[in-house]
């Protein structure tokens, strides 16, 4: 009986030592959502206009703020950005996945990779574009498209969803680039339809349009792009008994604010809501995700001003009001949600916040 009571001992307390390596909150799975030239004034813009009911937005356990600015200028632009938040180091703008003296830094997407994690990118530009890019490729100048597809071919992602027209030119190996990814045991696919029945391995998603086709066409394209990644990412997350990283980015919010857009670019705000709320919605039912939105830069210099300056008087509308036509300096929210949403706070670089990140996730 004394040997009994001696082996349940032991046993709780392997446990107890278990539970205290891995705390409650530990993350396992990390969503990261990037709204390109996103700022705070951007999702202000999305409530308002419906009618402040609780967007995904509200749903966040936590909040911080980044800074955005490039090694080389106040202002950054996509590259730059896109490197930061996804190396945690600085660059020059116009560069990827290259600190500012030349040399390669590895993304939390290369990083789990070579960890044997399962990855993904889905998003509504091309592949080749810089947000993306910047999660796989390393060269000097965002404009060099055949290196950064060459990057994208041995990148080694699990799931690559966006827009594809460029990936039908020839590959140095004959055929075209879609043909390479299909020798490399990817699934091919021409539309999230067309990759529906895909639940598992290797998939390449690649639209034959230079962007994904416009949110009033498919309201739903981005959410759908996601839940497919997770899809496959979690069969192949529990195939290999790891967790996995997913980078999912609302790519043309950044086109509609540089075209002072307002009512295209609530179109592409509420798209990437639902986006956001399909990633909260996997965090809620997995344990050990966590979710992390946030934005590259800000763009247009979104304002909301009164519609009357005399507040003594009720309601009198709201404008939208751009100060620019391009990126700016603006502070940009962060927004946390699932796993280790508490331990991510504060205002902090976006270099700092993308090494938190990949701290959580033991690949620092």
């Amino acid at each position: 009986m004394k040997k009994a009571y001696l082996f349940l001992a032991l046993c709780l307390l392997a446990a107890g030592r278990a539970a205290a390596a891995e705390p409650a909150d530990s993350v396992r799975n990390v969503i990261y959502m990037i709204g390109d030239g996103m700022g705070l004034a951007h999702v202000s813009m999305l409530a308002i206009e419906g009618g402040y009911a609780p967007t995904a937005f509200d749903r966040s356990q936590g909040v911080a703020l980044i800074s955005t600015y490039s090694a080389n200028n106040r202002v950054t632009d996509s590259a730059a950005a896109g490197t930061a938040l996804a190396t945690g180091s600085k660059t020059n703008n116009s560069t990827l996945g290259l600190d500012a003296g030349g040399e390669r830094v590895r993304s939390v997407i290369e990083r789990a990779v070579a960890d044997g994690r399962p990855t993904g990118i889905a998003v509504k530009c091309h592949l080749q574009h810089a947000t993306p890019a910047a999660f796989y490729a390393h060269v000097p100048s965002r404009g060099d498209e055949k290196a950064i597809t060459r990057d994208m071919l041995a990148s080694g992602i699990d799931v690559l969803i966006g827009a594809g027209r460029r990936l039908e030119r020839e590959s140095p190996e004959g055929g075209s680039y879609r043909d390479a990814f299909s020798r490399r045991g990817y699934a091919v696919a021409g539309s999230l339809e067309e990759a529906e029945p895909v639940r598992a391995g290797r998939l390449l998603c690649a639209v034959t349009d230079e962007n994904i086709p416009q949110t009033v066409r498919r309201p739903d394209y981005l959410r759908c792009a996601t839940n497919k990644a997770l899809e496959i990412l979690s069969h192949n997350a529990d195939s290999v008994g790891r967790g996995f990283v997913l980078m999912v980015e609302g790519s043309l919010i950044d086109g509609a604010a540089h075209g002072n857009d307002w009512q295209k670019l609530l179109d592409e705000m509420r798209d990437f809501e639902q986006a956001v709320a399909a990633a909260m919605d996997f965090a809620d039912r997995t344990p050990g995700t966590l979710v992390v939105v946030t934005a590259d830069h800000e763009t247009g210099g979104l304002a909301i001003p009164s519609g009357d300056a005399d507040f003594t008087r009720p309601e009198s509308g709201i404008r939208y009001v751009f100060g620019s036509k391009s990126h700016t300096a603006t502070y940009l929210p962060v927004y946390l949600y699932g796993a280790g949403a508490g331990r991510i706070h504060g205002v902090m670089d976006n270099t700092e916040l993308a090494q938190r990140i990949m701290a959580l996730l033991g690949l620092e």
